[in-house]
């Protein structure tokens, strides 16, 4: 058993990596390797099933319904941004849009939050440098903000289920913490931008999505975190075996591996019932730190880096040394006051 969902998670953790086909159709991939997990851990079963087929409806509803409003007020909230954006200091402009997404992510959606921000930095028009910084401190917040409430991003939904705990569970755990981090990240911008107007701005894709994009995407969330419970399920015995042992301290530089594969999968992978909170956070806020140090690391970087045509090195040179910086200072708050 030990060697099979050993080979699995190699598989999960590295193929989409690697190749370019399953990185474009990962929620079908991440399905069938969770069903091969449950299946060869012996602990697939109709209760499983019934619950992985329960666990995505929540987030799969608000992320359709989120989409079908952004879809038809697009072009009211884009003409009210701009016109904010011309009668306001646009660096206090800028704060407020990384602070305010990043609050909102959890109840509209980590993908929608990354969408609306695409948006909004698509009309304007500022220097090329300034917009890049703006969307990566911007997926950074959402990545935090998001995981707040299981409907905000596949991890919190996965985490949610997994621990079998209330809405409001993960809020209470390490809402004090990300919403102090998101509001930080808002005055890092505003101290830190300097935007400049019509200079050398992002190209990117800002049209309006089709009905069936919003339909096929909703889809594709609910085939993602159903394997996703799958792939926990087949997990928790690995777990409870190698990784309760391990120090909290360690859990967390561990999953800095999130900077460059899905977080939430590594949430599936990792989360057990019977972790300790103080190891739940610690792990939690390694994995959505981590997460927006690179594009392949979270939902919103991919969204936001593919709409807006940002380079892997243009996020990396940014998002790693403040991803770091990050990571350094909440480990030493966990340790010495957490």
């Amino acid at each position: 058993m030990t060697i099979g969902l050993t080979i699995i998670l190699l598989l999960v953790l590295f193929l989409p990596f690697l190749v370019k086909p399953i990185e474009q159709n990962l929620e079908p991939f991440l399905f069938v390797m969770g069903l091969l997990a449950a299946v060869v851990s012996g602990v697939f079963h109709v209760e499983l099933l019934v619950q992985a087929m329960k666990d995505p409806i929540f987030i799969t509803i608000t992320v359709l319904v989120a989409g079908l409003l952004f879809k038809w007020l697009k072009n009211p909230i884009e003409n009210k941004m701009l016109k904010v954006s011309n009668n306001m200091d646009i660096r206090l402009f800028l704060a407020l849009i990384i602070v305010i997404l990043g609050l909102l992510s959890s109840m509209i959606t980590a993908i929608i939050a990354a969408i609306v921000l695409v948006s909004i930095v698509s009309i304007l028009k500022l220097d090329r440098k300034t917009e890049i910084q703006t969307v990566i401190l911007a997926c950074f917040s959402i990545g935090l903000g998001a995981v707040l409430t299981p409907i905000g991003e596949p991890l919190a939904t996965i985490t949610t289920s997994k621990l079998q705990k209330d809405f409001f569970y993960l809020f209470q755990l390490i809402g004090f913490e990300v919403v102090f981090a998101v509001v930080a990240i808002g005055w890092i911008a505003f101290f830190t931008l300097k935007p400049q107007k019509n200079k050398n701005s992002l190209e990117g894709n800002n049209e309006a999505e089709s009905y069936m994009e919003i339909l096929i995407r909703s889809f594709k969330i609910y085939l993602f975190v159903m394997g996703l419970t799958l792939l926990g399920a087949g997990y928790e015995p690995l777990v409870n075996g190698y990784l309760l042992d391990l120090q909290p301290g360690v859990l967390y530089w561990i999953n800095m591996i999130s900077a460059v594969l899905d977080n939430a999968t590594l949430a599936a992978a990792e989360i057990s019932p019977v972790m300790s909170t103080e190891t739940i956070r610690f792990l939690l806020l390694g994995l959505i730190i981590s997460g927006g140090m690179l594009i392949p690391g979270n939902i919103p970087n991919i969204i936001s880096a593919n709409k807006l045509g940002i380079t892997s090195r243009e996020w990396a040179r940014f998002g790693v040394p403040f991803g770091l910086m990050v990571m350094v200072l909440f480990f030493v708050y966990l340790v010495v006051i957490g």
